[in-house]
């Protein structure tokens, strides 16, 4: 064997055969199961009403 095919052999990287486990991203925000837009939506809320229930469901959602 000649010196360039032995350093062709040697310089040839190959990837691991490795296997990820897949895992199913988190939803956040408004569950659907819980939260039905249909009621939301009838009760009609003004614009000033509508941004403080926002405002506190936020705060109970993050812990404030």
């Amino acid at each position: 064997m000649s010196k360039g095919e032995e350093n062709k052999k040697i310089n040839k990287v190959e990837e691991p055969a490795t296997e990820y486990e897949i895992q199913k991203p988190r939803r956040q925000g408004i569950d659907p199961e819980t939260f039905d837009f249909d009621v939301e939506f009838a009760k009609g809320l003004t614009p000033e009403e509508a941004k403080a229930e926002t405002k506190r469901r936020i705060r109970e959602w993050w812990g404030k």
